[in-house]
């Protein structure tokens, strides 16, 4: 007769629910708890870490009937397998706190000593090479004795880029902090029952029409157009943009000349309620200041205008609005004629009035010049 052999089901049914095997008792001293849970709160301790230091924890705790916690428990407590909970915790036995951390893994010896790497970076703020205008990953690889790709992790690491050059200008208006803190201070604290309103012309806009038909973008290829165009004329938008709505009011005209200026400002007088006063920030272009403009002034004593600093158009914020205009529907667009031209410039501003986006000025006026000065502090002979 053959021996009965117990079916597989048996098998598993007799092991759902045990308990699995005790862990020898792990004591840990009042000092590696202390350790152990501030690893685990940390914020910036590695998540490895604070998980081994969870298992470590875990161990040295007790069940209810007062023996030590079995594997399975524990792993159940911190998400992790029974042979994690095996692997940590015989090396916290074997070396205590210094067990949890991770061992060295073998590898390739540094080749590239500190020295070496002060030295590149040296090299590449305090020189140029002799025959170019900035060093190449090539050129500096060949002067330090290194391989080209040591010399880019290098510059990667420490934020250099040889290669590219920002354009920026010094101010040297003699009332530049007077003007810096009277625009700044309207942005940011704008008066009563006044409109703030930033003025300024964009000149000559030419109308462009490309010498061959715009190609349309297809999948993987971009819109082309060919590089030369035929100019059919220019026009100038004349816009006053509100400092706290976004809305702008534009006006376009064929010249830029003072007699074109005034109109836009009477135009601004008839569309902004008698009620308010009005304050005009604006560039120094010699337009906003003829004989003429002054007259126009003294008969209209609620309009105040506000200089910006010579050379710092970035103060103004309708330069930004012209930007977008220029981005959006300018440079690329094709016009055929100045009429054309005009059309999509009213239609664009009529657009952006329907929902339109102020900027939010939130620099102080202190904070620009503090920002200032840490750049010509850096300039030799800047004359600031």
């Amino acid at each position: 007769m053959l021996p009965s052999v117990p079916s597989p089901w048996s098998v598993v049914f007799q092991h759902v629910g045990r308990p699995g095997p005790k862990l020898a008792e792990l004591v840990l001293s009042d000092h590696e708890r202390q350790v152990l849970g501030a690893w685990v709160r940390s914020q910036s301790a590695p998540q490895a870490l604070a998980l081994r230091a969870r298992i470590v924890l875990a161990c040295g705790e007790t069940e209810v009937d007062g023996l030590p916690r079995s594997a399975r428990s524990v792993a159940a407590a911190t998400g992790v397998t029974t042979e994690t909970v095996s692997k940590w915790r015989g090396r916290f036995l074997r070396d205590r706190l210094d067990g949890l951390g991770d061992a060295p893994r073998p590898g390739r010896e540094r080749t590239v000593t500190d020295e070496q790497v002060a030295e590149l970076v040296r090299l590449t703020l305090e020189t140029k090479p002799k025959n170019a205008t900035h060093w190449s990953t090539r050129s500096m690889a060949g002067r330090v004795g290194l391989s080209q790709s040591t010399v880019s992790r290098v510059w990667r690491a420490f934020g250099l880029q040889p290669h590219r050059a920002e354009s920026f200008k010094l101010s040297t208006d003699p009332f530049f902090v007077d003007k810096v803190h009277d625009v700044v201070g309207l942005y940011l604290d704008p008066p009563e029952r006044a409109l703030v309103l930033c003025v300024d012309e964009k000149s000559q806009i030419q109308a462009l029409d490309r010498s061959q038909p715009v190609l349309p973008m297809m999948p993987g290829v971009p819109e082309r157009a060919s590089h030369d165009y035929v100019r059919a004329g220019t026009t100038t938008l004349f816009a006053a943009l509100d400092a706290v709505t976004g809305k702008v009011i534009g006006s376009l005209h064929r010249r830029h000349r003072t007699a074109e200026f005034r109109r836009f400002l009477a135009k601004l007088d008839r569309e902004i309620p008698a009620s308010l006063e009005v304050h005009l920030i604006l560039d120094n272009y010699a337009t906003h200041k003829t004989e003429t403009i002054k007259k126009w002034l003294l008969a209209h004593p609620r309009f105040q205008l506000h200089f910006t600093p010579t050379g710092s158009s970035w103060l103004n914020l309708v330069e930004r609005w012209f930007a977008e205009l220029t981005n959006k529907k300018l440079r690329r667009g094709v016009h055929r004629s100045v009429q054309a031209l005009e059309r999509d410039i009213r239609a664009w501003v009529a657009d952006w009035n329907d929902n339109p986006r102020p900027y939010i000025w939130t620099k102080t006026a202190d904070q620009i010049l503090e920002s200032l000065a840490g750049y010509i502090r850096r300039i030799k002979d800047s004359g600031h």
